[in-house]
């Protein structure tokens, strides 16, 4: 931990000295508070795209410390409208936990899917999340602080480009719809400034706690894909994050490799090579102390009460990295606890599933910003009838 605060210090009084004009050097780590804003490669815009600006932002991270997170905010064509742009704060999906594997590094922006929403007329702010791209490990399905990165991509969003409107929604696929479940339950007490709508989440890894308790070297091969590189992001994002929890302690020859690696390797790389492995084959002992469970639940779970604000949730039946019944204890869970919740099953698969719900969560959106002011619950009511 303080090896990656001083490492945000000294990249901070960096781009002060440097890449940031003197006049504008940032003078507070307050949440959304911006440290460099540059032109985006254009290499890396969404087609549609206006203009596209990378900005480098400060934001709260694991233990509630400031952390520096990245991101894009990519801007549609055209005159505002007379109270600003209505703003999409996008949460990407696994793209692994190291620099290089970064939205903004790596031009990884489902350019198609998001091409669509800029043609809808909407702003989209993209976060690379904290710790991808900025110093530190990126602290992967953290959802407090990927929560906070999404939320103060807009605070950060607007700084740059003030056409934004304040009304903002969240939209996330897999551990972005992890990250967008978390913002629903946070971001009117976290912003209260901002003007949160609502959020759109499919794919979302839920119920992934429970778990935790039966990891041990005994835990078999899951017929399911990329779940032992999943588990190697969360651990090496939780070591980083929680040294006092030993999380070397746990693991195998075999599992300390597979953790290093994730600190410099993207998904793509690290799915073929740990194919055949199984989340007990990095484990030497079971996870089993109360402190280390409690550290996991508080970084995974997804709250099932809480939420102020509408939230469409979408999931694929045929849904290979997070299965489906993990999403669908989700929505009961949901439905028990009377949360504003639209749940949709889809047909395919989990890539499959955000395209499968795209004319779901476009209406669903679309309503949320036809809603008068201050009220929330347009969006709710229109689908209530398609809810699964």
């Amino acid at each position: 931990m303080i090896g990656r605060l001083v490492g945000a210090s000294v990249l901070a009084i960096g781009l002060a000295l440097g890449a940031v004009p003197a006049a504008a050097a940032p003078t507070s780590s307050a949440p959304g508070t911006v440290v460099e804003a540059v032109e985006l490669d254009s290499a890396m815009w969404i087609p549609g795209t206006a203009r596209a600006t990378k900005v480098t932002y400060w934001t709260t991270g694991p233990l509630d410390q400031p952390a520096l997170s990245s991101g894009a905010v990519f801007m549609p064509s055209g005159t505002p409208p007379p109270d600003g742009w209505p703003v999409i704060s996008w949460a990407h999906g696994t793209v692994g936990i190291a620099d290089r594997c970064a939205p903004s590094i790596a031009g990884t922006y489902g350019r198609s899917y998001l091409a669509h929403w800029l043609s809808e007329g909407y702003a989209i702010v993209a976060t690379d999340y904290l710790g991808l791209g900025t110093p530190g490990v990126h602290p992967y399905l953290d959802g407090k602080s990927a929560a906070h990165s999404v939320t103060d991509m807009v605070r950060a969003g607007r700084a740059v480009e003030p056409s934004l409107s304040p009304r903002w929604v969240a939209l996330g696929q897999s551990q972005g719809g992890h990250a967008a479940m978390v913002t629903a339950a946070r971001a009117t007490t976290y912003a209260p400034e901002l003007d949160f709508l609502g959020a759109v989440a499919t794919g979302t890894p839920a119920n992934l706690e429970t778990l935790a308790p039966l990891v041990g070297p005994d835990f078999p091969q899951l017929p399911f894909t990329g779940t032992t590189v999943f588990v190697s992001f969360i651990l090496a994002g939780l070591r980083a994050a929680r040294p006092d929890l030993d999380v070397n302690g746990y693991l195998s020859d075999v599992g300390r490799a597979a953790v290093d690696a994730a600190e410099s390797e993207c998904y793509a790389d690290m799915a073929p090579v740990l194919e055949d492995v199984s989340i007990g084959d990095l484990v030497v002992r079971d996870v089993d102390d109360p402190a280390m469970l409690a550290a996991l639940d508080d970084m995974l779970a997804v709250p099932v009460s809480g939420y102020d604000r509408p939230v469409f949730l979408g999931h694929g039946m045929t849904d290979l990295m997070v299965p489906a019944p993990l999403a669908l204890k989700l929505a009961a869970d949901l439905a028990i606890n009377r949360q504003p919740v639209t749940f949709r099953r889809y047909p395919g698969g989990h890539l499959e599933t955000q395209l499968d719900a795209l004319p779901d969560a476009t209406a669903f959106v679309g309503d949320l910003f036809e809603c008068p002011p201050g009220e929330y619950n347009c969006a709710q009511s229109s689908l209530s009838g398609s809810s699964g």
